[in-house]
């Protein structure tokens, strides 16, 4: 894969900056459409995406050093580069304490935006994973199957060898949980539901796909890699959610 798409003079149009673009302008369409649909002022959508991914890239930035804290303490200087190096959970975490000050501030319901603001998250990462696969970062293991993906002229991947394609069905399942969650919107029994399956969907994924990412040196936890560990308390999370927030609808009715 190539990440420099594009060169003029000076200027460079970088793969992965081109999708993580593309993707927040998808999420924010998305988003902006979908707040007209339900009645929501589609002004609190700008605000709501402008303290996500403020808040989500403080998150994800701070996760991966903590991921790499032994590394900084050998070379602080890595902290210097702010443009590399970062976590999706951390993002996701971040993004959610974002719109949660944000409704706070602005007085809104939490669990309508957060419902509202969950497919556009999922539609935004599986844009972001096809920078990765641009970039050729969160590569896979080495593979001898013929659904494989070689490298030649990646700085992150291993060059000339098969990998497998987490990057492609990273992507894969995050449109897939995109447009499950859109589809599971409209039979919801009450607000915060999505936000939770979509916690869980994207967890149990990720799970099983870190058995497959070749890049190990995002840190681990016992036998389970970082993002592994995190997975299975933001399942847990998710359901905690969704019963909780079942039953106060029920019990409200």
């Amino acid at each position: 894969m190539k990440n420099d798409l594009l060169t003029i003079g000076s200027f460079t149009v970088h793969g992965y900056g081109l999708m993580i673009a593309i993707g927040v302008i998808a999420a924010y369409m998305m988003a902006e459409y979908r707040a007209k649909k339900k009645n929501m002022d589609p002004d609190n959508v700008f605000l709501l995406v402008i303290w996500a991914l403020v808040s989500g890239y403080i998150g994800s930035k701070l996760l991966f050093i903590i991921t790499i804290l032994p590394d900084v303490f050998k070379d602080p200087s890595i902290l210097k580069n702010v443009w590399e190096g970062w976590v999706v959970y951390g993002g996701i975490i971040g993004g959610v304490i974002g719109i949660m000050i944000m409704c706070r501030v602005k007085k809104l319901d939490f669990w309508q935006y957060i419902d509202l603001t969950a497919p556009s998250m999922a539609l935004a990462q599986g844009f972001g994973r096809i920078g990765c696969l641009l970039a050729g970062c969160c590569y896979g293991r080495p593979a001898t199957s013929a659904f494989a993906i070689t490298f030649h002229n990646s700085a992150f991947a291993p060059n000339n060898i098969a990998l497998v394609p987490t990057q492609i069905i990273s992507s894969g399942l995050d449109f897939a949980n995109a447009f499950v969650l859109l589809w599971l919107d409209r039979k919801k029994k009450c607000d915060g539901q999505i936000m939770a399956l979509y916690l869980m969907f994207y967890s149990a994924g990720r799970f099983v796909l870190e058995y497959f990412r070749g890049d190990l040196e995002r840190g681990s936890v016992g036998v389970l890699s970082t993002s592994q560990f995190i997975s299975v308390f933001t399942f847990i999370l998710g359901v905690v959610i969704f019963v909780a927030r079942t039953r106060l609808c029920d019990k409200n009715k």
